[in-house]
Formats: structure tokens, C-alpha cells, sequence
């Protein structure tokens, strides 16, 4: 088990980890894109007897410790399932609630992003986002436009299948009055109409709650993802935790389908 610190910082915080943790890591071998499934908030609620918008409101604060450890770790970008295509057949209640939290974060959050160079983005559909939400994204993406620490990619409205459809329209659009070739219609090509084409496919995916699904969350990009899926709900999921998925990480052997 690693020596994860459990100092509690203010609002200048300078580390996460103590040296002994980062040791042990070989930070030419830590995965610089990370996704990440966060699941979990309502069982975790469920457990603490708590009503299930107090799991996501804790989520999202885990959120924020996430995003400040990946960024020392060495990781590049951190892309997160906020909101799936799917989430909509949710209660309208439940639905209200998750908007709200996602406009209040993204306006609280704005100012320690651009502190802590946190450089804000989005995958999925905006477009059926309700507009304050819409306007609070925009704002802050713009506010950290400057930041390259690292890049929070959230996915809202989001889903896998969706992402491919969209590429695909966005393909015979530009191309109506010039059709593809079957040649010119390769994987890469196809890639660069994807959602994530400016951070390239995750290096590892990261299901919390111990659950084995992809659950329709980025089904081109992980083709060759290492996958960790600790048995831990995402309101407890700590920076120590993704030390852990990295140090993993670092002790596999990605073949991409080359064997031995």
C-alpha cells in the first residue's frame, strides 16, 4: 500500500503526495489520458442514508481532488462520464438536480481551474444542455483557454454510439459534394471526426464501484485501453486510489494485439 498523504489543504495547495508516494511511480510509464466512469454516487448515498443528490454533489467535489492529482502525476488529460446519453430516461427531479450541480461547479470551480491551470473542454452534444448550463461551460472553458497544466475533458450528453453517428454526419457533410473514396475511409481518418481526436484515445479507462461494463462511453477510443476497475464507489474514490490505477498501470505490457 502506498503512503497516500491525508493533509488537508487550502486553498493554495501544494501536494497531494508525499515524495515516497511519487517514488514509487515511473512517471515515463504513467498513462497521460485517463478516463474515467464515475460510479457510484447513488449507492453511496443509498448507504449513508442520504438523499441521492448528496452522492453526486460529493462526487463532483471528489471531482476536484481528482483532476489536482492526476495533474501531479504527470497525466495530460482526464476525461470523465458526467452525463450519458442514456441519463435522460432518469427522474425529471434527478435530472434538475445534475444540472444544477453541473452549472454551480462549473461557475465555483472557474477560479481555482485557472489557479491550478486546469484547461476546461467537453465531448458529447451540448446542444440539449439546458443553456445555463451551456453559458456556465462556455465561460470557463474560455476563462482556462490559457491553462496546460491539464485538460479536464467532461462528457456531457454523451455516448459512445452517438459520438460515432455524429462523425459520420459530420464526414458526409463535408464531403457532399465531393464523395469519399473507399480508400480515403481508414481508421485514422474516421478518428479525426470523433469527439476526443485533439487528445487521442485514453491510455487507461478507470470504472469506479467495481462494476464491468462500458456502459457506451467512448467505444472507438478504448479499443485498446487498460482497463482498472476498483471495487470502490466514486464519492471514496481518492488520489491514493489513483496512484494505485497508475501504479498498475505501469506494471502492464501493452501489446495492441501483437502477442508475446
Amino acid at each position: 500500500m502506498t503512503a497516500y498523504s491525508e493533509t488537508v489543504l487550502d486553498d493554495e495547495p501544494k501536494t497531494l503526495f508525499h515524495p515516497s508516494d511519487l517514488a514509487l511511480l515511473d512517471m515515463k510509464k504513467c498513462p497521460k489520458h485517463i478516463a474515467i466512469i464515475m460510479d457510484g454516487n447513488r449507492r453511496w448515498a443509498k448507504l449513508k442514508k442520504i438523499p441521492p443528490i448528496m452522492g453526486h454533489w460529493e462526487g463532483a467535489e471528489v471531482l476536484t481532488d481528482i483532476v489536482k492529482a492526476a495533474a501531479e502525476l504527470g497525466v495530460k488529460t482526464l476525461t470523465v462520464y458526467a452525463f450519458s446519453t442514456e441519463n435522460w430516461k432518469r427522474t425529471q427531479e434527478e435530472i434538475d438536480a445534475l444540472m444544477n450541480i453541473f452549472e454551480l461547479y462549473l461557475m465555483r470551480k472557474r477560479e481555482s481551474m485557472v489557479r491550478d491551470g486546469i484547461h476546461l473542454d467537453a465531448i458529447g452534444d451540448l446542444s440539449r444542455m439546458p443553456q445555463s448550463v451551456q453559458t456556465a461551460f462556455l465561460q470557463t472553458k474560455q476563462a482556462t483557454q490559457h491553462c496546460d497544466r491539464i485538460n479536464l475533458v467532461l462528457a456531457l450528453n454523451y455516448g459512445g454510439r452517438d459520438d460515432i453517428r455524429r462523425a459520420f454526419i459530420k464526414m458526409l457533410r463535408e464531403h457532399k459534394e465531393n464523395p469519399l473514396q473507399e480508400a480515403d475511409v481508414t481508421e485514422s481518418y474516421i478518428g479525426r471526426y470523433l469527439d476526443t481526436h485533439p487528445w487521442g484515445d485514453p491510455d487507461l479507462l478507470i470504472r469506479t464501484s467495481g462494476e464491468m461494463r462500458i456502459s457506451n462511453f467512448l467505444l472507438w477510443q478504448i479499443s485498446y485501453s487498460e482497463i482498472y476497475a476498483p471495487d470502490v464507489l466514486w464519492p471514496d474514490f481518492s488520489p491514493k486510489h489513483l496512484l494505485d490505477a497508475c501504479l498498475v498501470f505501469q506494471r502492464r505490457t501493452r501489446r495492441y494485439g501483437a502477442g508475446i
